[in-house]
Protein backbone atom coordinates (compact mmCIF):
# COMPACT_ATOMS: atom_id res chain seq x y z
CA UNK A 1 0.00 0.00 0.00
CA UNK A 2 1.32 3.43 -0.95
CA UNK A 3 0.32 6.40 1.20
CA UNK A 4 0.51 9.70 -0.70
CA UNK A 5 0.21 13.19 0.78
CA UNK A 6 0.92 16.56 -0.81
CA UNK A 7 2.19 18.73 2.04
CA UNK A 8 1.84 22.51 1.70
CA UNK A 9 4.16 24.06 4.27
CA UNK A 10 3.56 27.60 5.54
CA UNK A 11 5.68 30.09 3.55
CA UNK A 12 9.11 30.65 5.04
CA UNK A 13 9.02 27.50 7.19
CA UNK A 14 10.50 24.96 4.77
CA UNK A 15 13.87 24.72 6.55
CA UNK A 16 12.23 24.26 9.95
CA UNK A 17 9.87 21.67 8.45
CA UNK A 18 12.79 19.72 6.98
CA UNK A 19 14.59 19.71 10.34
CA UNK A 20 11.43 18.50 12.09
CA UNK A 21 10.88 15.85 9.43
CA UNK A 22 14.44 14.57 9.90
CA UNK A 23 13.45 13.77 13.49
CA UNK A 24 9.92 12.56 12.68
CA UNK A 25 11.05 10.09 10.03
CA UNK A 26 12.71 8.02 12.75
CA UNK A 27 9.30 7.63 14.38
CA UNK A 28 7.51 6.32 11.31
CA UNK A 29 10.42 4.09 10.30
CA UNK A 30 10.05 2.14 13.54
CA UNK A 31 6.36 1.34 13.11
CA UNK A 32 5.08 -2.20 12.44
CA UNK A 33 4.11 -2.61 8.79
CA UNK A 34 6.32 0.26 7.59
CA UNK A 35 8.41 -0.53 4.51
CA UNK A 36 10.03 2.74 3.40
CA UNK A 37 9.34 6.39 2.66
CA UNK A 38 10.41 9.30 0.50
CA UNK A 39 9.96 13.03 0.97
CA UNK A 40 10.29 15.08 -2.20
CA UNK A 41 10.29 18.86 -2.57
CA UNK A 42 8.42 20.46 -5.45
CA UNK A 43 10.52 22.36 -7.96
CA UNK A 44 7.78 24.76 -9.06
CA UNK A 45 6.30 25.40 -5.60
CA UNK A 46 9.15 25.30 -3.08
CA UNK A 47 6.80 25.19 -0.08
CA UNK A 48 5.15 21.99 -1.35
CA UNK A 49 6.39 18.49 -0.57
CA UNK A 50 5.24 15.05 -1.58
CA UNK A 51 5.33 12.38 1.10
CA UNK A 52 5.29 8.78 -0.08
CA UNK A 53 5.13 5.97 2.49
CA UNK A 54 4.95 2.28 1.64
CA UNK A 55 3.09 0.08 4.15
CA UNK A 56 2.42 -3.67 4.32
CA UNK A 57 -1.32 -3.03 4.70
CA UNK A 58 -3.74 -0.11 4.84
CA UNK A 59 -4.41 -0.92 8.50
CA UNK A 60 -0.71 -0.66 9.35
CA UNK A 61 -1.06 3.04 8.58
CA UNK A 62 -4.67 3.89 9.44
CA UNK A 63 -5.00 1.80 12.60
CA UNK A 64 -1.48 0.89 13.72
CA UNK A 65 0.38 4.15 13.13
CA UNK A 66 -2.45 6.64 13.52
CA UNK A 67 -3.69 4.88 16.65
CA UNK A 68 -0.27 4.83 18.32
CA UNK A 69 1.43 7.02 20.91
CA UNK A 70 4.18 7.52 18.33
CA UNK A 71 1.66 9.21 16.03
CA UNK A 72 1.10 11.85 18.71
CA UNK A 73 4.84 12.62 18.60
CA UNK A 74 4.73 12.75 14.76
CA UNK A 75 1.74 15.07 14.94
CA UNK A 76 3.43 17.38 17.47
CA UNK A 77 6.52 17.65 15.27
CA UNK A 78 4.87 18.19 11.90
CA UNK A 79 1.22 19.19 11.86
CA UNK A 80 1.86 22.83 12.78
CA UNK A 81 3.63 23.39 9.45
CA UNK A 82 0.72 22.55 7.14
CA UNK A 83 -1.56 25.11 5.51
CA UNK A 84 -4.00 23.73 4.51
CA UNK A 85 -3.97 20.38 6.25
CA UNK A 86 -3.10 17.68 3.70
CA UNK A 87 -5.38 15.09 2.19
CA UNK A 88 -3.88 11.62 2.55
CA UNK A 89 -4.73 8.94 0.01
CA UNK A 90 -3.78 5.29 -0.30
CA UNK A 91 -2.94 3.45 -3.51
CA UNK A 92 -2.54 -0.17 -4.45
CA UNK A 93 -0.34 -1.46 -7.21
CA UNK A 94 -2.10 -2.31 -10.47
CA UNK A 95 0.85 -3.57 -12.54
Amino acid sequence: ILEVAALDVRPGEANAFERAFAEAQRIIAGMPGYQRHELRRCIEKTDRYLLLVWWDTLEAHTVGFRGSAEYQQWKALLHRFYEPFPVVEHYTRVF
